[in-house]
């Protein structure tokens, strides 16, 4: 995929280009994950006029005042349509997508719909909106490193050759794709943000996903898991990312580029960490010693780390909150923090 594509000359859909000051109706689909929400409250904070597209009111986090909350499913047109995502938004940070590889390859057809047709559902809409407001919009697409596959070169730059080797991987490389091509029509601008492992907690947005390593050791660690099970020795190595400088990235994001263009970021610290460095940050900052038991390898790349000097380079993007000891103390502080909520509330 070319890091940037010009629209030509006479695009029908071309709009105006906003600065950061025009700015103000963005936005954010997937708004009650994780990440979703960290970037909700973040471009709130900044100044924006922020919607926050949920699947459902009575399951999405408490978000900074004055974001407005709707509720609809992505892939369902009709509710897309009753919750006006045709108004017209002069930026969009679309984070909705199924994220786990494992569950991908049991059911990849349910991947496909949610990250494919539901980025297809919500172009459609924005083109309308277009139409009725003549702003053609910024989509800041949350992407993944999975799209590189196993790479054989790192840290990973953005010109590394896409090869997924799952069906997660595979349909956010489908989103991407259609984003670049819809903005090569002039019809919207498009970043891609490819992340890597995005940790940590930020205020009311914390990860309780288990399925990821810092929650899972840090679930051992305050007594709700017994044992945290390694593959292997441990060895394999990844990068984390504070969700606080992810969020941070996206506001960056939404000034990249003007409609006609796109342009694709890593987003990353460029500092491999291990699942024994991880584990040994956890017993650093928690105080408390974690009970491992290794199992056979898994199948999986035994380096990921990201080249990010362009997000560096051209949006002037910092991770200055991204050490792991950083990240983990800021997960265990959201950890005892709902401990301490719930014991009260008893």
């Amino acid at each position: 995929m070319a890091p940037s594509r010009d629209a030509a000359s006479g695009a029908a859909h071309a709009g105006r280009f906003l600065s950061p000051v025009d700015i103000v109706r963005v936005l954010v689909t997937g708004a009650a994950g994780f990440i979703g929400g960290a970037v909700t409250d973040t471009l709130a904070a900044a100044g924006h006029q922020v919607t926050a597209l949920v699947r459902s009111e009575r399951s999405c986090p408490q978000f900074a005042p004055g974001v407005e909350v709707i509720a609809a499913n992505l892939v369902d047109v009709h509710e897309l349509e009753a919750a006006r995502l045709d108004r017209g938004f002069d930026a969009v940070c679309h984070l909705a997508a199924l994220t786990r590889v494992r569950e991908s390859q049991y059911d990849p057809l349910r991947y496909f719909a949610v990250n494919v047709t539901g980025t297809v559902n919500l172009l459609r809409l924005l083109e309308r909106g277009t139409e009725v407001r003549g702003v053609a919009p910024v989509v800041v697409l949350g992407s993944t490193c999975a799209v590189y596959g196993v790479p054989e070169i790192q840290p990973i730059p953005e010109t590394a050759p896409p090869a997924p080797t799952h069906p997660y991987g595979a349909s956010k490389l489908a989103a991407e794709q259609i984003v670049v091509h819809q903005a090569a029509t002039g019809g919207i601008g498009a970043v891609v943000l490819r992340s890597f492992n995005v940790a940590g907690a930020a205020g009311r947005h914390a990860d309780n996903d288990q399925s990821r390593i810092i929650p899972a050791a840090l679930a051992v660690a305050s007594g709700r898991s017994e044992v945290f099970h390694v593959n292997g020795d441990g060895a394999v190595i990844r990068e984390y990312v504070h969700v606080a400088d992810m969020a941070e990235a996206y506001l960056a994001a939404l000034d990249a580029v003007r409609p006609g263009h796109s342009k694709v970021f890593n987003v990353g610290t460029g500092v491999g960490v291990s699942v024994v460095d991880v584990l040994d940050a956890v017993e650093r900052v928690t105080g408390r010693a974690l009970r491992r038991v290794h199992r056979p390898p898994a199948a999986e790349p035994p380096v990921l780390v990201a080249d990010s000097d362009r997000i560096r380079a051209e949006l002037g993007w910092q991770c200055t909150r991204s050490t792991i000891d950083r990240i983990v103390a800021d997960a265990w502080d959201a950890v005892t923090s709902r401990a301490s909520a719930n014991a009260t509330s008893r």
